[in-house]
């Protein structure tokens, strides 16, 4: 009949909607699809379904995973609410750990509940900021990253910034773009320096280099951008001292094709009896002092005859001892 008809099929959708929230349903979902108020207490009392939340149910009994609690604090706190902070890093993949508490974004001006367990930030940005097709519905990843960025230090902002990139859920492009969004952001300057698109020794690492670590500390400066085997180039190049250093100012440069193509190479130098030295973003935009005592010491092992000096940074870890 059809009434038999439009009852299967409005139990078919609850069904899929439920596997969809990840066996959560509302009270409003289940009255929408037929299910009586008498029906629902019996499923509760029989323990068929579990109260999460004031209006929100566990279909699975003794399912106990982190996204279900997300869903359900989201669920609870109704539209538009989206995962934020550890929260949505922990959705993004970003970090293995997503604390005890569901973190929650609505738009300012919202009225909403709050409940043990939920906490809710407010933000007149929430439609900019909220992506608008991952689910459970969360911040983007850019963000994402930037709000876990916040108050923490370089290296905490630039290792989010990486995983994100190697994880291929964004790039410096839109990184980029969203950090101009957002002038207050901690550590602003180096951030957007970072993530400046240039090439070669344009390359705001390999600047730095230049600049802060071996002109700064009287170092040998070597040769830039000398070819090396294939159709590669080494970024600086001490063919006297048999060392080369290698500057990897992008952030994708740590993913696993770039590790093997880096291994190469450095295995390839090896046989030659090269050293080939490693640095990293961090190393020359935030501790280029010590980038620069531990060069010396290296150069000087390897036979170079120059003294450094320190540079005009008050406490540069360049003393007299590591001259």
């Amino acid at each position: 009949m059809p009434g038999d008809e439009a009852a299967r099929s409005s139990h078919r959708l609850l069904c899929a909607r439920i596997a969809g929230q990840s066996g959560l349903v509302t009270r409003q979902q289940a009255l929408q699809a037929g299910i009586t108020d008498e029906e629902i207490r019996w499923k509760i009392a029989s323990a068929r379904w579990v109260r999460v939340h004031p209006g929100v149910y566990l279909t699975e009994p003794g399912r106990d995973d982190w996204e279900v609690h997300a869903v359900a604090a989201l669920l609870f706190m109704g539209r538009p609410a989206a995962l934020c902070g550890p929260s949505a890093a922990h959705a993004w993949g970003l970090t293995a750990s997503a604390g005890e508490s569901i973190h929650v974004i609505v738009p300012a001006g919202r009225r909403s509940s709050t409940r043990p367990g939920i906490v809710v930030t407010r933000s007149r940005r929430f439609h900019e900021r909220v992506h608008p097709d991952a689910w459970p519905h969360r911040t983007t990843v850019e963000h994402t990253v930037f709000d876990r960025a916040m108050g923490t230090s370089l290296d905490r902002a630039v290792a989010l910034m990486a995983k994100a990139c190697q994880l291929q859920q964004t790039d410096e492009t839109r990184l980029r773009s969203v950090l101009a969004s957002r002038p207050n952001q901690t550590h602003f300057g180096l951030l957007t320096e970072i993530l400046a698109d240039f090439d070669g020794i344009e390359s705001s690492a390999e600047l730095r280099y230049q600049r802060d670590v071996v002109a700064a500390h009287g170092l040998p400066a070597g040769h830039r951008q000398e070819p090396g085997a294939g159709r590669t180039s080494r970024d600086v190049d001490h063919p006297d001292l048999a060392v080369i250093v290698e500057i990897n100012g992008r952030l994708g440069h740590e993913g696993w094709l770039g590790q093997q193509r880096d291994g190469r190479r450095d295995r390839v130098a090896a046989v030659q009896g090269r050293l080939t030295v490693r640095v990293f973003w961090i190393d020359v935009a935030h501790t280029p002092c010590q980038l620069g005592a531990e060069l010396a010491q290296i150069f000087t092992s390897r036979g170079w005859a120059g003294l450094p000096h320190r540079c005009a940074r008050p406490g540069c870890a360049l003393d007299a001892a590591a001259a």
